[in-house]
């Protein structure tokens, strides 16, 4: 069982364990279950865990090729919490983010004050990141966002045409 997640995991790339999405720790639940019940003797034994592990990475190739061209059906999208030093209060109860959870990631982020945000920003995976003020934010990385037009003029790179 062992060597067959490892295969897996070389089939389908270090990114099911980097960066968890919902799909990938549901995948991770299930083969963690798939190769405990065959550990353990129980069904499915090594010849059905093993089948069930490729049809689990074969559901996985699946997901994230669809992730390519459909990633606003099964992904979500993300989710501008502080847009300078402003906490934008709606998207916090949106996605049901508690003050002083986006107060914890910032102090990890080494935030002394609001002023220092440029934004904050709740990424599919669910970790929050933090762009600091200072050299401007390039349109690239708003892109997607919910919420990015909240983003002040004054930390955008600027474009040209």
């Amino acid at each position: 069982m062992y060597a067959a997640l490892v295969v897996l995991v070389r089939l389908l790339g270090q990114r099911m364990l980097a960066g968890l999405s919902a799909f990938d720790l549901a995948a991770i639940i299930g083969i963690g279950s798939i190769m405990g019940r065959a550990a353990l003797g129980e069904a499915p034994r090594l010849a059905g865990g093993v089948l069930a592990l490729a049809t689990l990475a074969a559901c996985q190739l699946v997901t994230s090729r669809i992730r390519g061209w459909g990633a606003r059906a099964i992904t979500t999208r993300p989710v501008v919490l502080m847009a300078g030093p402003e906490v934008v209060e709606r998207n916090l109860r949106r996605c049901r983010i508690a003050r002083h959870e986006l107060a914890g990631r910032l102090r990890q982020a080494g935030i002394r004050n609001t002023d220092e945000v440029a934004m904050a920003v709740l990424e599919p995976s669910g970790t929050i990141s933090v762009v600091r003020r200072g050299e401007p934010v390039s349109p690239f990385l708003l892109d997607g966002v919910d919420g990015a037009e909240l983003v002040p003029d004054a930390v955008r790179a600027r474009t040209t045409a």
